[in-house]
C-alpha cells in the first residue's frame, strides 16, 4: 500500500495543498466546514503524519535525547548506565518513543551537541546527568528554551526538573555502619573530582569522620577497574592503611578485590570494602559486595516518567528518588584489631 500524499488528500477534497496543510496541523487559514472535509478524506484514505514532517515543522520527534562524556572503555564495562537506559528505555517503549543516545569525548563536545539537536530539532527533551557544581549546562539549556530532566540534586540543577538520590544522607549512614562495626580509619576511592555528586559525597564522608572521631582519606579516580586497583594498592600499602575502603561504584570496588588477593590481603578479615549501586556484580564476586544499593532501573524509569510530565506541562520541582540503603554482605565485618 503506497503512502498517502497531502496532493493526493488535496485532489480529492478539491483544495490546495496549503488548506490541507492548514487542516491536518490545526492551523487557523480553512473553515470548519473545509476543515472538517478534509480531516474526512484523509481518514478515509488511510492518511497518518510523516515522522519527518512532524519535525520540520516543529511538532514532536518522538526523541528523547541523552548525552554521556565519559569515556566509552569505561561505559562499556561499568552497570550504572547499562542499568540507567534499561529503565529508561521502559518507559519509552509504552510510548513509542526512542532514546537518542550519544558518546561525547568532553563537557565541550556535550554542549555542542546540545546546540545541534536544538537548531535541527532533534529532540523533544534531553536528560542530563554527571552534574557538576555551577553547570554550565543549566545556562546553556536555559537560553536555549531546551526541555529537560536532571539526574541529580537540586542544588546544582537551576530551575529545571530534576530527579534525585540523597548521597549525603547515604554517605552518613554508610560510616555510621561502617563504625558500628568497629572500623575507625576508612578511605574513600571517589569518583572524579569535578562532579557534583562526588562533592557532595565527598562532603558528607568527611563531615561524618569528625562527627564520630574517625580517620579517612580520599583517593579520586575515573570509575574504571584499573582505576580502582591501583588506588586499592595504594591504599593498602601505604604507612597507615585504612581497615575498610568504600567506593564511588561497584566496578571499582570488585576490581579492588583482584588487587588485594594479589598483595594476599584477605577480605574481609583484614579489609573490608563497600561497593556503590549494588548492580549484580556485588553478588557474583567472593566474597559477595557488601553496598550502599538503590534501584538504579526504576530510577531510569523515574526520569523518563518525568520527560512526559514536562512535556504534558508539569511545573519543574525536585523529585526525590531514593536514598540509598546499606546492605551487607560478606565483604564487610569488624576489623582484625580496634585502633
Amino acid at each position: 500500500m503506497s503512502r498517502v500524499t497531502i496532493n493526493e488528500i488535496a485532489r480529492r477534497s478539491g483544495v490546495s495543498k496549503g488548506a490541507v496543510s492548514y487542516a491536518l496541523n490545526g492551523r487557523p487559514g480553512v473553515s470548519d466546514r473545509t476543515r472538517q472535509r478534509i480531516l474526512d478524506v484523509a481518514r478515509d484514505l488511510g492518511w497518518a503524519p510523516n515522522r519527518t514532517a512532524r519535525m520540520l515543522s516543529g511538532s514532536r520527534t518522538d526523541t528523547f535525547g541523552l548525552v554521556l562524556a565519559r569515556d566509552p572503555r569505561t561505559l562499556g564495562s561499568e552497570p550504572f548506565y547499562m542499568e540507567f537506559v534499561a529503565g529508561v528505555e521502559t518507559v519509552l517503549a509504552d510510548q513509542s518513543y526512542a532514546l537518542m543516545l550519544q558518546m561525547a569525548p568532553d563537557l565541550d563536545a556535550e554542549m555542542e551537541t546540545y546546540r545541534k539537536w536544538f537548531s535541527e530539532r532533534r529532540v523533544d527533551a534531553l536528560i542530563v546527568v554527571d552534574l557538576q557544581v555551577d553547570d554550565p549546562r543549566v545556562p546553556l539549556l536555559t537560553d536555549l528554551g531546551m526541555p529537560a530532566v536532571f539526574v541529580g540534586d537540586p542544588s546544582l540543577s537551576g530551575h529545571f526538573t530534576n530527579v534525585w538520590t540523597d548521597d549525603a544522607a547515604a554517605m552518613h549512614d554508610a560510616v555510621v555502619n561502617l563504625a558500628r562495626l568497629g572500623h575507625r580509619r576508612m578511605a574513600r576511592v571517589a569518583g572524579l573530582s569535578n562532579l557534583g555528586h562526588v562533592s557532595i559525597r565527598d562532603k558528607a564522608f568527611h563531615d561524618a569522620l569528625r562527627r564520630f572521631g574517625l580517620k579517612g582519606q580520599i583517593v579520586h579516580a575515573d570509575f574504571s577497574a584499573e582505576a580502582g586497583r591501583q588506588a586499592t594498592r595504594e591504599l593498602a600499602t601505604g604507612p597507615q592503611p585504612p581497615t575498610v575502603i568504600l567506593f564511588d561504584n561497584d566496578l571499582m570496588a570488585v576490581a579492588s578485590l583482584s588487587a588485594l588477593s594479589e598483595l594476599d590481603i584477605k577480605v574481609p578479615e583484614e579489609m573490608s570494602l563497600l561497593a556503590w549501586d549494588d548492580s549484580p556484580l556485588c553478588e557474583i564476586t567472593h566474597p559477595q559486595l557488601s553496598a550502599m544499593s538503590h534501584d538504579v532501573m526504576n530510577l531510569g524509569a523515574h526520569v523518563a516518567r518525568r520527560l512526559f510530565g514536562i512535556l504534558d506541562g508539569e511545573p519543574a520541582i525536585a523529585h526525590l528518588h531514593s536514598t540509598p540503603r546499606y546492605r551487607s554482605r560478606g565483604s564487610t565485618a569488624p576489623p582484625a584489631a580496634f585502633d
